[in-house]
């Protein structure tokens, strides 16, 4: 061994125990980084012992058993599918597939069982089962089968998100006559040390863990955290360490063994994290810890491990899971919220490689921004109810410490002076009371930029073509020939029609017309020219809001000239302001993925910037919830501050929510299910404080949220429900159910449920005389 290691294994034995757990916390508390808030995660699960035969004879083992005392060797396929059906149901989003080392090796029954069915060995019907689970449930298979080679590894990847295989220990006497595992072939530290490196080979997300208390000394117990660290330093492939307390069991040959003392396990906790590399979690089982577990906090985890609201602890049958909501109150107190996760680790997620294309699409369906359990079935533009109310925006009222860093953020934001990137980041990942804290900073915000005025504008949207040459992923709206789509086909509106639409607008009490459609291959900048003076002439008064930086972009090309040229001549010809459409992401990363045919971000800030230099407004946008992160929305938010704070041409923000249901990259896999409830709050909240002293208004979308959802956005920082948007089209065609126009009333209900006065105001924010459509 390393003198280095010789000298942290002396440090980490001798070291005072408050000391220790101290190094620990600090280390666990800035692991994201020293701004990003500590939380403690959990994933809901179901349990699966696809069969307690096993070919070790472990001596502190009340799971493995014989075939003389089970109805069937193995559980059926339709027993494997009724619990995970009962997890799905429950909101489990793991399944776990627990059961001995490859019994067949043993026991003549399972040879048979398992060959009447066609399979050669266990981890083949493992594979079988697993693959049904995921494909029928959607649940994610979490898959212990023992020790394995690479080839049934790589043989996993497709149906495991990710897997598991305690080390247990390095120490080789615990297989001497009389000790623990003798008799175990499989539990030979170097056999376990190989298939675990072997894990790493074949790219799989894998859980493993030190049991203590079985024979070993301490000093082999941190010889056992030393070797993960260097077999994790070899492939990367480590997403927890499991530090598990053994419990002696009646029936068996330890059940009149010692255990580890509390010391000693707290001990064990904290070398755990002070040796691990940050991006591995270190874990302690609840159930088996349900007296001490703030202990455990302060010791260093972050994480519980799978805790099951359907199924026992097979292995550990006389340890009840804790309630959540006590894990909760418990974790909150020492701020640190729960956060529900996935089986396979939010690294995993990003990074590529670790996933089989197989199981991405799955993967993706559950998780948010951060690789983290979605918090809720809700997704925007679906018809069921938001998870927030005006009373609380974030479908809760959080309780608990609130990190000092986070404080500081906050204070700087409502200085006005401006945030970093890792700031902003900071706030977006904010959960339970930090986030609150977040959402009411947003809200006092507001009320001191925006008063207690909710405003919106009376307008028309006309998308007068939904034909394009560009193949953007998220895009639902854009055809290419009469097949394309599921909801509508292309058409391309005349200027008569265009007109038309235009007059009706303003018959209803329209001071705005929007008009926005895809790049149709035949329009030049002439067409856009064409179709403003169609509308100018029809209605001379009625402002025009028109034309994202890509349609200009392209405006300008076919005509040969300078966007600034090409845009003076917009204005002239009645042109009142841009939408800021087309922003998406403007981060070239992800830009590059989702619309790789479009504007880059410098293209799209050159475009929007120019206009304003010419005496153009424009609003903002942000489309989000995809492929992106949260370091994502910040970068995107400064790269909008610091345009204004240069140009003062925006007069709103508003953040537009992935629809994912007829959107093509999610209907293919690639894609998230949109932003979580939590997500577009935070954004919302988010925005108005890392935007404040350049941009005043937030704006709320009600064809993505919802009037209630809006509502709820009211108290989270926004202060603009936009139009009315007689013949929304875009949201519909991505599958929103929220409609094609807003009712004045829906909207002023939804101004009086935070408290405020609904007012109408023209696009540009000045007053209306009259409100018209009330």
């Amino acid at each position: 061994m390393a003198r280095d290691d010789e000298a942290l294994i002396t440090r980490l034995l001798t070291t005072p125990l408050d000391d220790l757990m101290a190094e620990a916390r600090a280390c666990r508390d800035t692991r994201h980084g020293p701004l990003t808030p500590a939380r403690m995660t959990y994933s809901p699960k179901v349990f699966i012992p696809l069969t307690r035969l096993c070919a070790d004879v472990c001596h502190y083992c009340t799971f493995a058993t014989t075939p003389s005392r089970l109805e069937s060797p193995y559980l059926s396929e339709d027993e494997v599918l009724a619990i995970a059906r009962a997890g799905a149901a429950a909101g489990c989003k793991e399944a776990l597939f627990t059961l001995g080392d490859a019994p067949e090796r043993r026991y003549a029954a399972a040879r048979e069982w398992l060959a009447e069915r066609g399979f050669a060995r266990t981890i083949d019907y493992v594979r079988h089962c697993a693959g049904r689970v995921l494909e029928e449930t959607g649940l994610l298979p979490h898959v212990n089968a023992g020790v394995l080679d690479e080839e049934d590894w790589r043989m996993l990847r497709p149906v495991a998100a990710s897997v598991g295989l305690m080390l247990e220990s390095t120490s080789d006497g615990l297989m001497d006559k009389g000790m623990c595992h003798h008799g175990s072939p499989d539990k030979v530290p170097a056999v376990r040390l190989a298939s675990l490196a072997a894990a790493g080979r074949a790219k799989v997300a894998t859980t493993s863990g030190v049991l203590i208390g079985i024979g070993e000394t301490a000093r082999e117990r941190i010889e056992a955290l030393v070797a993960l660290r260097d077999l994790h330093g070899g492939h990367g492939h480590l997403q927890e360490i499991i530090v598990q307390n053994f419990c002696p069991k009646p029936g068996t040959k330890m059940s009149g063994a010692i255990e580890a003392s509390g010391a000693d396990f707290l001990r064990t906790i904290a070398a755990a994290r002070i040796v691990l590399p940050p991006e591995v979690s270190v874990q302690a089982p609840p159930n088996l810890n349900d007296e001490r577990l703030a202990e455990l906090i302060e010791a260093g985890i972050d994480d519980w491990g799978g805790i099951s609201p359907v199924t026992q602890d097979h292995v550990n049958p006389e340890a009840a899971w804790p309630e959540i909501a006590r894990l909760e109150a418990i974790c909150a107190k020492a701020g640190m919220p729960l956060v529900e996760r996935l089986t396979v680790y939010s690294r995993f997620v990003e990074e590529s490689g670790w996933l089989d294309p197989a199981i991405r699409p799955a993967v993706l369906r559950l998780a948010d921004s951060e690789g983290l359990g979605r918090d809720s079935s809700w997704s925007p533009g679906m018809a069921q109810a938001t998870p927030g109310s005006v009373h609380a925006p974030l479908g809760r009222r959080y309780q608990g410490p609130v990190a000092s860093r986070i404080h500081r953020i906050l204070d700087r934001a409502a200085g006005g002076g401006g945030l970093g990137e890792d700031e902003i980041a900071a706030l977006f990942a904010t959960r339970g009371a930090a986030a609150q804290a977040v959402v009411e900073a947003a809200d006092a915000l507001r009320a001191q930029v925006s008063g207690n005025d909710v405003t919106y504008v009376v307008n028309r949207n006309i998308n007068y073509t939904n034909i394009c040459t560009h193949a953007c992923s998220f895009c639902a709206f854009s055809k290419t020939s009469s097949k394309a789509g599921l909801r509508d086909k292309p058409y391309n509106l005349d200027l008569a029609e265009i007109s038309g639409r235009a007059r009706e607008a303003v018959e209803r009490g329209a001071t705005e017309v929007c008009l926005q459609g895809g790049i149709h291959p035949s329009y030049t900048g002439d067409t856009y020219l064409a179709i403003l003076r169609a509308v100018k002439d029809a209605c001379p008064s009625l402002h025009v809001h028109a034309f994202s930086p890509l349609e200009v972009s392209q405006g300008a090309r076919t005509m040969g000239m300078p966007v600034s040229d090409y845009l003076a001549m917009l204005r002239d010809a009645g042109l009142g302001s841009l939408p800021g459409t087309a922003a998406e992401i403007l981060c070239d990363d992800i830009r590059a993925q989702i619309c790789p045919d479009k504007l880059t971000t410098g293209e799209w800030l050159d475009v929007v910037g120019t206009a304003h230099r010419v005496g153009l407004p424009t609003t903002s946008t942000i489309m989000f919830g995809h492929l992106e992160s949260p370091q994502h929305w910040a970068r995107h938010l400064l790269e909008l501050r610091r345009l204004q704070l240069d140009t003062g041409g925006i007069t709103e923000f508003v953040p537009l929510p992935l629809v994912h249901m007829e959107a093509p990259f999610y209907r293919k896999g690639l894609s998230r299910r949109g932003p979580t409830w939590r997500e577009a709050v935070m954004m919302h909240a988010v925005a108005r404080l890392a935007l404040h002293g350049a941009i005043g208004s937030i704006q709320v979308s009600w064809c993505k949220l919802g009037m209630d959802g809006a509502a709820a956005v009211l108290a989270a920082g926004a202060n603009d429900l936009g139009g009315v948007l007689m013949d929304e089209s875009i949201s519909r065609a991505a599958g929103a159910s929220h409609g094609q126009l807003a009712d004045v009333a829906d909207m002023r209900a939804a101004a009086q449920g935070v408290g405020r006065r609904l007012r109408q105001r023209t696009t540009l924010y000045k007053d209306v005389v009259a409100d018209v459509m009330a």
